[in-house]
């Protein structure tokens, strides 16, 4: 049996939160229940310094997600919060132009 990722609650947790909210507001009732089971597959890799994206499913980097894909732009204080969801699944939070984020226990 493999590893699991951890969950994206477990390590950034008021971003859980947040997206939640921000789901709840936008009418994705369904979507702010399953962020909260979202897994942390691995960072975005990019590099950029503006960029804190994360991969919440295996998925190959640069290929598009295809049929039932949907992207869910969130509306936060500060920054960007997008969502990309493929057949009610959030597979990549794209997370632009906000502080820092800090990892539980870090």
């Amino acid at each position: 049996m493999g590893h699991e990722p951890p969950l994206v609650r477990d390590v950034f947790p008021e971003l859980v939160d947040e997206l939640a909210e921000l789901l709840r507001a936008e009418g994705e009732h369904s979507l702010a229940l399953c962020v909260r089971d979202v897994r942390l597959v691995a960072g975005c890799g990019c590099g950029d310094d503006f960029c804190q994206s994360l991969r919440t499913a295996e998925h190959p980097p640069g290929q598009p997600f295809g049929p039932g894909h949907r992207c869910v732009p969130l509306l936060p204080a500060r920054g960007d919060l997008i969502l990309d969801v493929v057949d009610g699944r959030i597979m990549y939070i794209e997370i632009l132009d906000r502080p820092p984020m800090r990892r539980r226990g870090a």
